[in-house]
């Protein structure tokens, strides 16, 4: 017999008791391992850079990014968390399984339908891939109130500040809340290699490695950036490994 997965939950609603209501009822579900809030969508982005959730019950009218919204974001991630609505109204209904939502709860939310929601979302985490791949990845970054989305395959080159990382693109640099260290891991598989404490770069933007004097630097679009000696030799075995190296 397969077990339900203990499920990490993150509940999307812009009114506080609807909020904790939500939060309440799941907690009382054994297959429900914790339980986040956010307070809108750009709100739940926020939490999903930190945060690795299984499952997202989010309300679909709400100020600025919405639900529907939200999951069409959602949709874009490498590692795509189930999503579930809650909502007060059943117009709805149609475009959300139209973009793969698990279910449809109707506020007030009765606890025999919420826990049948769950089983639907345990049920898909056991069928599903222990390893789900895709070819990009989606980053949500924020600039003066305005969310927007950077793809991992535009993304030249990423500079470490603090706990923070910056992203560079072709078009300019995106700072966001998540460690170089972290970056390093998550996509070392999609060919980004460690050539300094504070630098990551993607293998497929650089056009040139140039040694002066005992000293290595790599071009990545107009940006020259410092190699230092213990991540030199690593870089040079993962150039010579790709199909057409500098």
């Amino acid at each position: 017999m397969i077990s339900s997965p203990a499920l990490v939950a993150l509940v999307v609603d812009d009114e506080a008791p609807a909020r904790s209501e939500l939060r309440y009822l799941l907690e009382q579900d054994e297959r429900i391992a914790h339980v986040l809030v956010a307070a809108s969508g750009t709100d739940a982005l926020r939490v999903l850079e930190d945060e690795k959730v299984d499952v997202v019950f989010s309300d679909i009218s709400m100020p600025g990014l919405d639900g529907m919204e939200l999951a069409r974001v959602l949709a874009r991630f490498a590692t795509r968390p189930a999503v579930v609505f809650v909502t007060a109204h059943d117009q709805h209904a149609v475009d959300a399984f139209a973009i793969d939502a698990i279910d449809y709860v109707m506020k007030p939310v009765r606890p025999e339908r919420l826990a049948e929601a769950v089983r639907r979302v345990a049920a898909a985490a056991i069928s599903a891939p222990a390893e789900p791949q895709d070819d990009d990845e989606t980053i949500p970054v924020e600039l003066g109130g305005v969310t927007t989305f950077v793809s991992r395959k535009d993304i030249r080159y990423v500079q470490a500040h603090g706990d923070y990382a910056r992203l560079h693109t072709e078009i300019g640099s995106h700072l966001v809340r998540i460690s170089l260290n972290t970056l390093e891991e998550r996509w070392a598989a999609a060919g980004f290699v460690r050539i300094h404490r504070s630098t990551l770069v993607s293998l497929k933007h650089v056009t040139q490695v140039r040694m002066d004097r005992g000293r290595a630097t790599v071009r990545v679009g107009e940006a020259d950036l410092q190699v230092s000696r213990r991540h030199m030799r690593d870089l040079r075995q993962q150039l010579l490994a790709r199909p057409s190296a500098p």
